[in-house]
């Protein structure tokens, strides 16, 4: 019996031996990953001439990066009418910036992340060597919000979604949109005009919110075509989960935390049930009709979904459907209503950028009619208003990649799992690319299309550029010409100008905008000479 207590203790010891070990394996792993390979990493960038803030162990310089972001939003901009807004919307990269020059390190937790604004390196990660370099992975409840689509996909899966999907957003498709936004946007119109007092010739809107709705219609056409009233429900549940992943993007990330079934995780869980649901039933309906709603010669437009059914070679499955739908209406919605947001701010602030535009609008299309696709092109001034709107203000103020492998890059020398963060506004806002002026709302600098390709890259580059491009241009054209047929607008004396990022750039207290319905005087005017362009 002793020699059996012997083994048995013996046998514990091993066990407490081998527990013991791995334990201290598994701690100098951790204490690895959260402090020695920073610091080995911090030297290898520094060798090569890039520093940047020290990191912090396990927390790197999130703490700081925060510190600054809710310091610079705790006050609007000053001047009001000042675009300056690089130091408020990225205040840490400003910050830093400063310090160590535009290519510096910084730590997102343990992970190495490079700043990169140097367009020639843009280029090399975005087009040249974009094989060597994943789009980042975004936030857990953003990437349940946008699906598993586009944005998202990588390798073939992609390159297949893409060739499925490009037809939908060719010009000669979406030109049969135009009819559909138009009469959206002329009923948004009719009911601004019914909306003024009875005592008062104007009305006080914030178009943040207003131009949701003609947003959600025109991606919701160009997502479900004949299918819309069914698709318009789905966007409205959409709409509700983005509620929920805005007011997560307001506090710190904390991992594990969106799996605990709190109220507001359960009520995010039960509409994505919903909406998956209520995409599965849509799909089988539009499989089992027997309207061929994709014939070439009905001169209708051809859906998002009805593209992706008709897919002849390798067909989507349900749930590829069902993803591609989800990240179609969020980044389309979201992209294009911001873009008309900060359109429609910028030439409140600049009223003879307004009178320009609606002169040549009135010139072109007249004062009644839905402008139509040639005459859209022909909105020459009001293309550079978009372009320099995209510039000063673009939706995603930044992008991320993270190499896939060890990789050099204009002479660096960059390791696997790093990221690079491409400070879009930043190259945007670069005085060496777009001259003194960088910080002023000037139209008139893309009468010249002779821009450096890098310096502008609202959409992206290369081959992950933005599909719904042409789309959201069109959209914003359309309305903002229609706008212009019909009233004048200038800011509302609450208005305060405070440019933020949640997800994507908005105004932080709205965008309360006064319309004022033009009378057939003013609609008929020769206008403003064109002579300053």
């Amino acid at each position: 019996m002793g020699e059996g207590l012997v083994g048995w203790l013996m046998g514990l010891a091993v066990v407490v031996v081998v527990v013991v070990g791995l334990s201290l394996v598994m701690a100098m792993k951790v204490v690895d990953l959260l402090w020695w390979r920073p610091r080995r990493l911090e030297e290898h960038f520094s060798k090569q001439g890039i520093k940047g803030p020290p990191y912090r162990f396990f927390l790197g310089n999130v703490k700081e990066m925060v510190g600054f972001m809710l310091e610079a939003s705790s006050k609007p901009m000053m001047p009001q009418n000042s675009h300056n807004i690089l130091p408020r919307v990225l205040s840490f990269y400003h910050h830093w910036k400063k310090i160590y020059g535009s290519t510096f390190l910084l730590w997102f937790g343990p992970t190495p992340r490079l700043t990169v604004a140097d367009p020639d390196l843009i280029r090399d990660i975005l087009v040249s060597r974009s094989d060597s370099f994943d789009r980042y992975e975004s936030h857990p409840l953003v990437r349940q919000l946008e699906g598993d689509g586009l944005v998202s996909l990588r390798g073939e899966k992609w390159a297949h979604h893409r060739k499925v999907l490009t037809p939908t957003f060719h010009m000669d498709n979406l030109k049969l949109l135009i009819p559909y936004i138009g009469k959206t946007v002329l009923e948004m119109s009719d009911k601004l005009i019914l909306a003024i007092p009875p005592s008062a010739d104007e009305v006080e809107i914030d178009v943040s919110e207003w131009f949701q709705v003609v947003t959600e219609d025109a991606i919701t056409r160009t997502a479900f075509g004949q299918s819309y009233d069914d698709g318009r429900a789905v966007c409205q549940l959409q709409a509700q989960q983005m509620l929920f992943a805005a007011e997560a993007f307001r506090k710190v990330l904390i991992p594990g935390y969106r799996f605990l079934p709190t109220k507001k995780n359960a009520s995010s869980w039960r509409l994505d049930k919903e909406i998956k649901k209520n995409l599965v039933g849509l799909i089988k309906r539009r499989k089992d009709s027997s309207d061929d709603e994709e014939r070439p010669d009905d001169g209708r437009p051809k859906d998002l979904l009805g593209q992706m059914i008709n897919a002849t070679t390798t067909a989507m499955s349900v749930h590829d459907i069902v993803e591609e739908c989800k990240t179609f209406f969020f980044a389309g919605k979201q992209t294009t209503s911001n873009l008309l947001t900060w359109t429609t701010v910028l030439l409140a602030m600049h009223p003879e950028w307004q009178d320009l535009a609606r002169h040549e609008v009135l010139r072109v299309c007249g004062s009644r009619d839905i402008p139509t696709r040639d005459h859209l092109a022909q909105l020459k001034t009001l293309r550079m208003i978009l372009n320099e709107t995209l510039r000063l203000y673009p939706p995603a103020v930044a992008t991320i990649r993270r190499a896939k492998a060890d990789v050099e890059l204009g002479g660096y020398k960059i390791p696997r799992g790093t990221e690079i963060l491409i400070p879009i506004m930043a190259v945007h806002h670069d005085a060496k690319i777009w001259g003194a002026d960088a910080a002023e709302f000037n139209p008139g600098r893309f009468s010249n299309r002779a821009q450096n390709p890098t310096g502008f890259i609202p959409f992206g580059l290369g081959a992950r550029m933005c599909i719904g491009k042409n789309l959201a241009l069109l959209e914003a054209k359309l309305t903002i010409a229609i706008l212009l047929q019909r009233f004048s607008f200038r800011l509302a004396p609450r208005y305060v100008h405070a440019p933020t990022v949640l997800m994507l750039l908005y105004p932080q207290y709205g965008a309360p905008v006064i319309f004022r319905p033009l009378s057939p005087s003013i609609q008929s005017d020769d206008g403003p000479s064109e002579s300053f362009l």
